[in-house]
């Protein structure tokens, strides 16, 4: 005991390891949070600098390219669906918003369907095609038009569409792919998804057998 109340006498805040934490806002603005005297310091970073590196190039123009899959059937990214004349131009009517927190952006002008999917190998996509299929399939029967979105409208949504077009029109992987990468060049699911995908088409072509 006399040990313990010793150690707890002696410590000192100067002991702990700095915590320091790279932030990125949805904005692109780029801070560091540093925890200093039990105080936070945050400090916002200037373009191209910002300590030993964030490990990547962080390209801070807005991505506004829509890919159109279908007339009604929309993919892209976050910032597009941020864009109010980006989203009036395509006369989107409804939003799939598969993005990590990403706050919807016009709440009174469109009927939003907000699932948060983790852009990690890992994750299990497929088991979130079931409900966001359902969305999708409601938007075409009811005449709208459903711009489905991620962050970067690369992966997560480019997966749920591509699984979508495999579904409903019994396309095989190759072909949904082909039509979605040719709607949105810069589509690339993370390895994960892509299995995924493959073992999808596998299991409806059983499916559609049996």
């Amino acid at each position: 005991m006399h040990s313990l109340t010793q150690e707890i006498k002696s410590f000192s805040r100067t002991n702990l390891k700095k915590q320091c934490t790279r932030v990125t806002t949805l904005s692109g603005k780029r801070i560091i949070e540093t925890w200093k005297d039990a105080r936070m310091h945050v400090v916002e970073v200037a373009d191209g600098n910002d300590g030993d590196g964030c490990g990547y190039v962080q390209d801070l123009s807005l991505d506004l390219q829509v890919g159109v899959v279908k007339p009604w059937l929309l993919l892209g990214s976050q910032d597009a669906a941020h864009d109010l004349e980006t989203m009036q131009k395509y006369r989107v009517t409804h939003v799939l918003n598969v993005a990590y927190g990403v706050a919807n952006a016009f709440p009174n002008d469109y009927i939003y369907k907000t699932i948060p999917i983790l852009d990690l190998p890992e994750t299990d996509i497929a088991s979130y095609f079931p409900e966001c299929f359902e969305f999708i399939e409601q938007v075409k029967l009811k005449d709208g038009v459903v711009l489905v979105h991620c962050n970067a409208g690369v992966s997560r949504a480019a997966a749920i569409i591509i699984g979508f077009l495999m579904h409903s029109e019994g396309l095989n992987f190759s072909r949904a792919f082909t039509l979605v990468k040719n709607a949105r060049p810069a589509i690339c699911p993370n390895p994960g998804f892509m299995e995924q995908l493959h073992k999808y088409h596998q299991c409806n072509n059983k499916s559609m057998e049996t």
